[in-house]
């Protein structure tokens, strides 16, 4: 051990000396958390929606007021649906709604009052939004005429009660940035240690480290204890970051965070040292790096898309993604707390990947200076 901390010591020097590092893993993180939280957003609140009124009736006016007055829509009204249509086609409306001319006869006569709501389908989250919500002011609006014209029931059979645990309020924020939070370090712990380890073999500082008496145990735990002290520190300054500025709430303890983020960031590690063993140049390091680590973890581990919805092939794959195990687990920390079963499951998957990388690094470094 006086060896590894040694070793260490050298290793901290070396980060303290080199910028790129510390831009790595303290500067890099308040960049991609500020993508994810201001420009990674899935709450709909507002809508622009085109809204044809062909009637000149009582009914016709108070049906388009349930519309203009609802604060999920900003509203463009005409009469004619011409000048609406193309709207729809060129993106500046996410829906249309047309209240026929007919609307009052459909209402009190015996037809069907029909009125058309048209969403742009190209956006589903859009779409699905203008059509719950148009249906919602609709029946808002029946409910009120039922009323005007005596035939509202002064209580209803079944009131129903909606609550959401753990994210009351649906902020989608609440939820992405626990999410990014796996996304960052990932990046992190790949890049930084592909990074600064491929610079050594392309300066040849490896080779001399090699020439000593030094087992490679020795070198592969002095690089692991030191990357890993440094990502641990990232981890929790952008976890103050998340707290603090975004706002986002944290239910769980300290100790959960530390442990699941430690074994976490052992496979990323190892990850990175397993690239730069292998391609010793920076520039492929990164690549690598990008392609093996990031890529994977953004798009197969459940941070954005539902790992259910994905084909049966692609989904086995994501059981060899660490952080198809890490997102959830930050997720249940912020939001729900502590929940041991689902950590120790986790963690026994992530440590089973951590093992893969440290063996197939340990058989690739060979002592031995060309």
């Amino acid at each position: 051990m006086k060896i590894v901390r040694a070793l260490v010591r050298k290793e901290f020097i070396q980060i303290v000396r080199d910028p790129a590092a510390l831009m790595i893993a303290f500067v890099l993180p308040i960049i991609l958390l500020f993508i994810f939280g201001y420009g990674v957003n899935l709450d709909s609140n507002t809508t622009r929606l085109g809204l044809v009124i062909e009637g000149s009736d009582r009914e016709s006016a108070s049906m388009a007021s349930s519309f203009t007055r609802s604060k999920y829509f900003d509203v463009v009204t005409s009469r004619n649906r011409a000048e609406l249509d193309e709207g729809l086609t060129t993106g500046r409306f996410r829906g249309l709604v047309i209240i026929p001319a007919d609307i009052q006869r459909g209402i009190f006569g015996d037809g069907p009052a029909r009125v058309q709501i048209i969403t742009d389908g190209s956006e589903s989250n859009s779409a699905l939004f203008v059509r719950n919500h148009a249906m919602g002011a609709l029946k808002s609006w029946l409910a009120n005429l039922n009323c005007d014209q005596g035939n509202c029931q002064s209580k209803p059979l079944i009131n129903v009660e909606s609550r959401f645990w753990y994210n009351p309020e649906l902020k989608s924020r609440n939820y992405l940035i626990p999410g990014s939070l796996a996304i960052v370090m990932t990046l992190i712990g790949v890049m930084l240690t592909s990074l600064v380890i491929s610079r050594e073999w392309e300066r040849g500082t490896m080779e001399a480290l090699l020439a000593t008496p030094v087992t490679i145990n020795q070198i592969i735990l002095s690089k692991i204890l030191t990357y890993y002290l440094l990502a641990i520190v990232s981890m929790l300054f952008t976890w103050a970051v998340a707290v603090f500025w975004y706002q986002v709430p944290y239910r769980g303890s300290m100790l959960a965070l530390v442990a699941i983020s430690s074994v976490f960031l052992l496979g990323a590690l190892g990850q990175g040292l397993l690239i730069s063993t292998v391609t010793k140049n920076q520039f492929y390091s990164a690549q690598w790096a990008m392609v093996t680590g990031f890529l994977p973890s953004f798009m197969l581990s459940g941070f954005v898309f539902e790992i259910n919805s994905l084909p049966m092939p692609i989904k086995a794959v994501t059981y060899a993604v660490s952080a198809r195990y890490f997102v959830p687990c930050l997720q249940t920390i912020f939001l729900a707390g502590d929940v041991w079963p689902l950590f120790i499951r986790s963690a026994l998957a992530m440590s089973v990947v951590a093992i893969v990388f440290f063996m197939i690094t340990s058989r690739k470094i060979v002592k031995k200076v060309y």
